[in-house]
């Protein structure tokens, strides 16, 4: 008489088992006392449950990190909108909108440590039309900033906005190897509307504005400057 033929217990049904029958460690704590396992910090054997603590350790270690990271970046983070307020109150105590540009540069580069910045408008009101902010961008520049949804950041492929950098006070005498450049226009900074303007941002570092680095805090820059220009429309 023949008899079927039984397949071997593989560790996956063991492992189901023991996941399905929590009270065996309970019943049989002799085996759970007599496990022994590699430990991933040299050859020797150890119990499962120093095994255990090894990995809770490594556990909280992990948390520990991720822990001083959010400490790192919340104090980063309230420092910079700290200085973002400080800009913000310096353009608004701002009286002249004549001042305003000037005012902008300014607080980039000494309250964000941004080597090299400058600004240019178009389409502005009469008693400014011929100020030196409002000179020098072409209508391929014009077309390129309006052309902006966010912050572009990258290396300075020879944009005509990186000239405006050496023409203005902290241009310097290297020139720019990255660049920041901040669409101005009124609106959200990825709607539709024209750029009236552009504010560039440059350092001789090229890996300062890296292409891969994030620009929300760039937008609200981009926010905030427009909304203080827009009084030169």
């Amino acid at each position: 008489m023949s008899t079927s033929h039984i397949p071997p217990i593989t560790e996956d049904d063991i492992a189901q088992f023991l996941t399905n029958t929590p009270g065996f460690f309970e019943r049989h704590a002799e085996v759970l006392a007599s496990v022994q396992i590699t430990s991933p910090h040299g050859a020797r054997a150890v119990s499962l449950q120093e095994r255990q603590a090894e990995m809770l350790r490594e556990k909280i270690k992990g948390l520990e990190q991720r822990v001083m990271e959010m400490v790192r970046n919340s104090t980063e983070n309230a420092a910079i909108a700290h200085k973002v307020h400080q800009w913000t109150a310096s353009l608004l105590q701002v009286r002249d909108p004549f001042d305003l540009p000037q005012a902008v540069v300014d607080g980039v580069r000494t309250l964000f440590d941004v080597p090299q910045a400058a600004v240019r408008v178009w389409e502005v009101a009469a008693p400014y039309i011929d100020a030196d902010f409002t000179q020098g961008a072409s209508e391929d520049a014009r077309a390129f900033a309006s052309s902006l949804t966010m912050p572009f950041c990258g290396p300075n492929l020879g944009f005509e906005p990186a000239g405006w950098l050496a023409q203005g006070e902290g241009g310097g005498a290297e020139p720019a190897q990255s660049l920041a450049l901040l669409p101005l226009r009124a609106g959200a900074i990825d709607s539709a509307t024209p750029a009236f303007g552009l504010l560039v941002l440059g350092s001789p570092d090229p890996q300062r504005f890296d292409a891969t680095m994030g620009t929300d805090f760039l937008s609200r820059m981009s926010e905030l400057a427009s909304a203080a220009l827009l009084r030169l429309k």
